[in-house]
């Protein structure tokens, strides 16, 4: 298993669009903060491009290396070594290598600019929307075989979870606006990875006040040490559910 991780890594930091991508983190995150006079609003502004690009790339670029790696997985699974050794070191290696671009790219900047309580929560949730996104890849992928329908799917995902899901909520608190909702939100949010993520650091930046009750009802859960535990474990089952469900579909599936 360790021979497969090694290899994985190896072969994904030598693409060109890692490196590529890691570059780009690296600029816009240098400029965000230099164009900035307060390194607080840097931190915002990186906040929109982390929620989005992060995800974007990660869902993207496993979903087309699962396909382009269909050859490699089918010489491992013809070795006497078992499917949940090559699937996990699969998962393992564009975990650590697209983490480590985005350390890279956009986590040592952050570091540089803003060493504080609020610059790691950044760094954390960007290193778990990595994941998470590629763990949902790796579930679609191997649902079907179909390279362009494979890749299709993966971006209707991330259409969803940026984009689609934050207007069915607010159509539901449109349609049920006599309704208390501020609380079922701490629910609704959690089906959402990169709300979650958006939430917690809001709450770090004290932009919660611009939020009206809402912003005081999920300042009340998720700014406690208990909130902020229950969100990193739900981002945690966002990555083991995903992960379990195509460990299963790998190890049944008729390569």
């Amino acid at each position: 298993m360790q021979k497969i991780l090694k290899y994985v890594v190896v072969d994904i930091l030598r693409s060109r669009i890692v490196l590529a991508y890691t570059l780009f983190l690296l600029l816009i995150s240098f400029s965000i903060f230099n164009l900035e006079d307060n390194p607080e609003k840097g931190l915002l502004s990186l906040l929109n491009l982390i929620l989005f690009i992060v995800p974007l790339i990660s869902i993207i670029f496993s979903t087309i290396y699962f396909y382009n790696s269909s050859e490699f997985i089918e010489l491992m699974v013809s070795q006497p070594i078992k499917r949940k050794s090559i699937w996990l070191s699969l998962f393992g290696g564009l975990a650590v290598s697209l983490g480590v671009a985005f350390f890279v790219g956009a986590g040592i900047p952050i570091l540089i600019y803003q060493p504080n309580i609020t610059g790691f929560l950044m760094i954390i949730a960007g290193l778990f929307l990595s994941v998470i996104f590629i763990a949902i890849a790796l579930l679609s992928s191997v649902i079907t075989r179909d390279k362009a329908k494979g890749i299709g799917i993966a971006i209707l995902l991330w259409l969803y979870f940026a984009v689609i899901f934050d207007g069915l909520v607010l159509f539901l608190l449109f349609q049920f606006a006599d309704y208390p909702l501020e609380k079922v939100m701490v629910g609704i949010s959690s089906l959402n990875p990169i709300d979650l993520s958006r939430i917690l650091i809001l709450l770090q930046l004290d932009v919660s006040a611009l939020m009206g009750y809402t912003g005081a009802v999920f300042k009340d859960f998720f700014g406690t040490a208990t909130g902020i535990t229950i969100s990193f474990s739900v981002l945690i089952l966002w990555i083991v559910i995903p992960v379990f469900l195509s460990l299963r579909k790998f190890k049944s599936k008729d390569l």
